[in-house]
């Protein structure tokens, strides 16, 4: 089994660029703090493809804590001086926004948790936390008194205007 989870800081802002052939791309660093010295960190080149590229170069910058899920690839490529020069990257399948939108962007409050994968990649783990921690704010109701939609009888009228989508 090949797969890897990372907490960590962006340390540049993600630039996105595009393949030959049209594929999103973003290569980026992700500094991580060791386990025992929290003052010293491993720096982990990092490569999204695709809606995952595109969503972490629009949405994160610079410092930005984010959890990726991925697998480990390792290369090689000659060099202009002929040396073969070997690389290992963490190929991404599914980045988690860690930072509340406030921290990452100075907008509304809340945690963000946002969770942007790719197809064959990333799977949502659904709970009342997201999963590396955030709470999603959502009521939680133990008692039928406490349910404001008990005492309904038949369906809740929803105007268009309502609806996010």
């Amino acid at each position: 089994m090949n797969q890897t989870q990372l907490i960590g800081r962006l340390t540049k802002d993600p630039e996105l660029k595009y393949s030959p052939s049209g594929v999103p791309i973003v290569r980026f660093t992700l500094a991580v703090n060791r386990e025992m010295k929290r003052d010293e960190a491993d720096f982990i080149n990092c490569i999204a493809f695709n809606k995952v590229a595109e969503s972490l170069a629009n949405y994160q910058k610079k410092g930005s804590r984010i959890g990726v899920v991925g697998r480990i690839q390792t290369g090689s490529y000659e060099n202009q001086q002929g040396q073969r020069i070997f690389t290992t990257d963490v190929i991404a399948s599914n980045i988690e926004y860690l930072d509340t939108r406030s921290d990452s962007t100075g907008g509304s409050q809340g945690a963000s948790n946002y969770e942007s994968s790719t197809n064959t990649g990333g799977q949502y783990q659904g709970s009342s936390q997201g999963q590396y921690g955030g709470n999603n704010n959502q009521p939680s109701y133990t008692r039928a008194d406490e349910d404001p939609f008990a005492n309904s009888k038949g369906p809740i009228e929803v105007s268009e205007d309502d609806l996010p989508f």
